[in-house]
């Protein structure tokens, strides 16, 4: 037995040393820098980072964007996961397939596909003038606008595929059971099909949330230099600026939001509703 126990540990040596040399020892030098300065090691980085209105508006607007994707995605995700659980098999095959597909595509074409529909002569501002709605071309294009719309279609599968697998799972007979006991629609939601697709809902959070905190194509093509991100921003701080030492804590910023929010979803999932 401790000979196969010292097999095993020779097999696993090279996964870990891929994620030690891979991922840990990249993670551990961004935060050390982050915390270097040139009298030692201080919060001093930080301190210059937030104090920069700039800054505070870009971190403001990466965190709104990305909860109000994440939100507007499971409200939409429970909507189209229930009516693709309810269809046959083939129906349902087809439909997750429309789901992934997508996800196959690279996001800069799909990205700079959003640039012909939303351009000044795209198809929505041509649409809205031979209708007679508007007279003169909306500006949506590098607006916060353009980038929620671009971040929906980007992870918006992300959100479904994982509340599709939770429905599944969920007891059949306990929507029909609540509803015969006089429950209505939205009470079924509450307290029946939410807390039973928590897990998946946690999943699709996290996805959706991280992605769009870290997504970089998108914001950089549908939001340009009037709509940074973080992403954004840490690449001028880099590529620009070669300020390396913001660069590191953007990157710490990002890295702390994406867990906490890992967190913070598991937690509100594990809490029992009275």
């Amino acid at each position: 037995m401790f000979q196969d126990r010292r097999i095993g540990l020779w097999l696993l040596a090279p996964a870990t040393l891929f994620v030690v040399v891979g991922f840990l020892v990249p993670v551990i030098i961004l935060l050390s820098g982050a915390f270097r300065t040139d009298g030692g090691w201080s919060l001093g980085n930080y301190l210059d980072f937030f104090g920069s209105s700039l800054n505070r508006e870009v971190f403001w607007r990466t965190f709104r964007l990305g909860l109000t994707v994440t939100l507007v995605s499971a409200i939409l995700g429970y909507g189209v996961a229930m009516a693709v659980v309810d269809k046959g098999p083939k129906t349902k095959g087809r439909l997750i397939a429309m789901l992934v597909l997508p996800l196959m595509i690279s996001p800069v074409a799909r990205t700079y596909a959003w640039l012909v529909i939303l351009g000044r002569t795209g198809f929505i501002n041509v649409g809205l003038e031979n209708l007679g709605i508007i007279e003169r071309p909306l500006r949506i294009l590098f607006t916060e606008t353009a980038v929620f719309i671009g971040l929906i279609q980007l992870f918006f599968p992300l959100m479904v595929l994982p509340l599709i697998s939770a429905l599944e799972n969920m007891p059949r007979d306990v929507v029909p059971a609540a509803r015969v006991l006089g429950a209505n629609w939205l009470t079924v939601f509450w307290k029946v099909i939410l807390p039973l697709t928590k897990e998946g809902l946690v999943v699709g959070g996290t996805l959706v949330f991280v992605g769009s905190l870290t997504a970089y194509v998108t914001p950089a093509i549908l939001g340009g230099s009037k709509v940074l991100m973080l992403e954004t921003l840490l690449y001028q701080r880099v590529s620009v600026a070669n300020d390396y030492a913001s660069a590191a804590v953007i990157g710490v910023i990002l890295i702390a939001m994406s867990v906490l929010t890992n967190i913070l979803l598991k937690k509100l999932a594990s809490v029992r509703k009275a």
